[in-house]
C-alpha cells in the first residue's frame, strides 16, 4: 500500500491481539514509504521532538528520525512494532525512536511534542474524536499537530468500515478539536486528491483531509 491506515486505539481488551493478527496475515501491511502528507507538512519543519500515533510498521518514524527528529513511536500491535524495530535498525535510526506498544484509549503521555503527528488513525471502536484530542493535548506551545484522515467523500474502495460518522473533513475536524484562537493557529485545512496503489495491487483514487495548526498558547 502507498499510505497508513491504521486504527489504533481499539478500546477492547482484545484490541492487540486483534491486530497482532492483522500484522501475521500479510509480511508487510503497508508500503514501507512515510505519508505523503506527512512529507508534504513537516518537510519544513525545525527537527524536534515528535509523537507518531498509530505508527504501523514505523515507515512515518523512521522518515522523521531520519531528518533529525527525536521519536516516540506508539501502536498497539507488537507485532507491527517488531517489524518497525527492524526497519529502523535496517535504516540506522534505532538509536532516535522510541517504540511504545499502548492503547489509546487508557494511555496518556508523559510529555509534551513539537509534533505531534496522527496518520489515517481510523479506529471501528474508538471515536476519532477522543484519539485526535489526546493528539492535539499532546503539543507543547509553539509546535505543530498534524492530523491526515480519510475525507469521507474519498475513501479507498477496499476498506472495510466505511461508516461515515468514522471519517471527518479538515473542518468538521478543526471545530471538534477547537483550533482557533487564541489557542492555535490553523495553518492549513485542506482537501487533496491522490491516486493510490491498494494492497492487492488495485488502483484507486482517495481523498485525505489534512489539518496542520500551532499551538500558540499554553494550555
Amino acid at each position: 500500500m502507498t499510505e497508513h491506515q491504521h486504527p489504533d486505539g481499539e478500546s477492547n481488551a482484545t484490541a492487540a491481539q486483534q491486530w497482532d493478527e492483522t500484522y501475521r496475515g500479510r509480511p508487510r501491511m503497508w508500503s514501507g514509504q512515510p505519508n505523503p502528507q506527512l512529507i508534504a507538512e513537516a518537510a519544513y519543519l525545525p527537527p524536534g521532538t515528535a509523537l507518531d500515533l498509530g505508527c504501523g510498521e514505523g515507515a512515518d518514524a523512521i522518515w522523521l528520525a531520519g531528518r533529525g527528529w527525536m521519536v516516540t513511536a506508539l501502536d498497539v500491535s507488537a507485532v507491527a512494532l517488531e517489524r518497525a524495530t527492524a526497519h529502523a535498525q535496517e535504516n540506522g535510526q534505532g538509536a532516535n525512536i522510541e517504540w511504545v506498544q499502548q492503547d489509546l484509549a487508557t494511555w496518556v503521555p508523559a510529555q509534551l511534542f513539537d509534533l505531534v503527528t496522527a496518520q489515517f488513525l481510523h479506529s471501528t471502536v474508538m471515536p476519532w474524536q477522543q484519539a485526535l484530542q489526546l493528539a492535539a493535548a499532546a503539543v507543547r506551545t509553539g509546535g505543530t499537530l498534524l492530523v491526515v484522515g480519510h475525507h469521507p467523500d474519498g475513501l479507498p474502495p477496499w476498506g472495510q468500515h466505511h461508516a461515515p460518522e468514522r471519517f471527518y473533513t479538515a473542518e468538521e475536524l478543526a471545530r471538534e478539536l477547537g483550533i482557533e484562537a487564541p489557542e492555535w493557529g490553523l495553518d492549513v485545512a485542506d482537501t487533496r486528491h491522490r491516486s493510490i496503489i491498494g494492497p492487492d495491487g488495485e488502483a484507486a483514487d482517495v481523498t485525505d483531509a489534512v489539518l496542520r495548526a500551532t499551538r500558540m498558547e499554553a494550555h
